[in-house]
């Protein structure tokens, strides 16, 4: 009998076998987040059932001095409202999909279990067994996250940091279009008038009533004009400010960066409630677009002229269903051609962020009172047989073999690394999936290792070579610049939290270089090979990751 043939589904990553999605929010925080909007909308209703509804001056066109207010949406404004419409979907979307790769948020940088302060899955992480960062997962379907499903996360990354930087490039067209043509008179609040005034819009929309409303080719209503300045120039410096906070590169350089936001996860944090932000108030927009006047509106935002004639919703609605468009052609794109997506963020946003992340030197070290109490573990222990073996020796018969292009190529046992110069340093890790962790390493400094091997003048980049397996059964490896493994965190680390290091963080030996993500610190390590060129080995993308998930070579971010 012919063994039956797999189907779509029959695929792990598409479809795991846990697809159950939750969310929980602790008590603590939702509580007096629920009784804020609850006094909100009381305060609202009583200003209502008591006094009626408050009165709001709709200005006239001759009050508006139109003189010195610039009327109506000129095309750059045009413009970048549907590219920023575009690209936040696309960032959105990716964002989601980098958060279920590690579905907690945490008020610490520690992300000890149990101390998230909201998480996207019903699983409590379990004490009665090994439970790694990677069982963490969880599915997103492709409806809601780009790309969707799991294992995405590298992929994820490359649209969210793509669209970042178009969306950047945007949005400070905007800004500087806004204050060169005086459309910034629209925008910036220039009164406290406009709080009295912003309330008794609230008022109206509270009660399930909608507020006389000036014709917003002229002028927005108040809760308009505090909504469109809080979007670019409060939320996206936000989101921008908070994103560069989860780097490991400069949190390891400038410690106290972080420390504005609460922390490395406190920046998280912030990062996703201000994508919160930014869904609900395209969602509120979208809605009071439609219901104050799709007509009207929307010839303002596509055609720039006030009128009701059909062609500005006729164009918008095309306009939307080619953003529709974008977005599948982007997922289509991401499982179909991953690696020109991989390729193609690698020479725009990856070289941008690696120019001005790279030549960051980390030296941000931590007391020992602050070593995490919990270290998330992550990959699978080796299943060869030579490292079980290695293992039940206590690693005595552990030979490290360097080689490639070197004058000295070695072997060492674990005894002669321990002989040569030892480094101990208390540093945070940045996992790619979003969690972090305080903890000491000692080992050998990577400077010492070159000294002895003396890497001859072809040597750019080094690979680590892991008794471990990728998901596909692989050897795992890695790669570095030499460049990199000079700054004086990066050592082959033997000890962890003043003890050998243990078999689930990487015994015998395993990688530091703390200006890079996690999966760049290759574990249980094997070999070490001088090469010219990360395209010498595997697929030529420069890891296993970067392979088969489509990571990025630099890791700084």
């Amino acid at each position: 009998m012919s063994p039956k043939k797999k189907g779509p589904k029959d695929d792990a990553v598409k479809y795991p076998q846990d697809r159950r999605q939750a969310l929980w929010i602790r008590s603590s925080l939702l509580v007096p987040l629920c009784l804020l909007v609850l006094i909100s909308f009381a305060l609202a209703w009583g200003r209502y059932l008591l006094f009626g509804l408050p009165f709001i001056h709709v200005y006239s066109l001759a009050e508006l001095h139109l003189s010195q207010v610039n009327p109506g949406f000129p095309a750059w404004l045009r413009l970048t409202h549907f590219a920023n419409f575009l690209l936040m979907l696309l960032i959105i979307r990716s964002g989601l999909s980098i958060l279920w790769d590690h579905p907690r948020l945490y008020g610490n940088v520690h992300c000890t279990p149990g101390t998230e302060w909201i998480r996207f899955t019903p699983t409590k992480v379990p004490t009665d067994r090994l439970y790694t960062a990677n069982d963490d997962q969880r599915y997103l379907s492709p409806w809601l996250g780009l790309p969707g499903f799991r294992h995405t996360v590298g992929m994820a990354r490359h649209w969210h940091f793509l669209s970042d930087l178009l969306w950047i490039a945007f949005g400070l067209a905007y800004v500087v279009m806004l204050f060169v043509s005086g459309h910034w008179e629209r925008i910036l609040p220039t009164s406290w008038q406009i709080l009295p005034e912003a309330w008794a819009t609230f008022v109206y929309y509270a009660t399930f009533h909608l507020p006389p409303e000036p014709d917003g080719f002229y002028r927005y209503n108040a809760l308009q004009q505090i909504a469109y300045f809080a979007v670019p120039f409060v939320l996206a410096p936000l989101s921008i400010l908070s994103g560069i906070a989860m780097s490991p590169s400069v949190d390891n350089r400038f410690p106290w960066y972080p420390k504005l936001f609460g922390g490395r996860q406190g920046a998280r944090s912030l990062h996703f409630l201000v994508l919160v932000g930014y869904v609900a108030f395209i969602i509120i927009h979208v809605l009071l677009v439609f219901a104050t006047g799709s007509l009207r509106n929307m010839n303002h935002i596509v055609m720039g002229r006030d009128d009701t004639q059909p062609i500005g919703l006729i164009l918008g609605l095309v306009g939307i269903a080619a953003v529709a468009a974008a977005c599948f052609a982007a997922h289509w794109l991401s499982w179909n051609r991953p690696h020109a997506v991989q390729v193609a963020a690698k020479h725009t946003s990856g070289a941008a962020l690696t120019r001005w992340l790279d030549p960051l030197k980390p030296r941000a070290e931590y007391r020992r009172e602050d070593i995490s109490a919990h270290f998330w573990p992550n990959g699978e222990l080796p299943t060869s047989d030579e490292w079980k073996a290695l293992e039940a020796s206590d690693f005595k018969e552990y030979r490290l073999r360097v080689h490639g292009l070197v004058e000295n190529p070695v072997e060492l046992s674990l005894d002669d690394i321990k002989a040569m110069s030892k480094r101990e340093q208390t540093t945070m890790h940045h996992c790619i999936q979003g969690w972090s962790g305080i903890a000491e390493w000692g080992g050998l400094p990577f400077t010492e290792l070159m000294k002895l091997v003396q890497p001859s003048p072809d040597a750019r980049v080094v690979a680590f070579y892991s008794f471990g397996e990728s998901h596909s059964g692989r050897q795992y490896y890695d790669t570095h610049t030499i460049a990199n493994l000079q700054h004086p965190q990066s050592l082959l680390a033997y000890e962890m939290n003043y003890a050998p290091l243990g078999p689930v963080y990487g015994a015998p030996l395993r990688l530091r270089v703390e200006n890079q993500l996690g999966y760049k610190m290759v574990k249980w390590i094997q070999s070490i090979e001088f090469i010219a060129s990360e395209k010498d080995v595997g697929e030529g993308y420069g890891g296993v990751k970067e392979d088969e998930e489509y990571f990025d070579l630099i890791a700084d971010i």
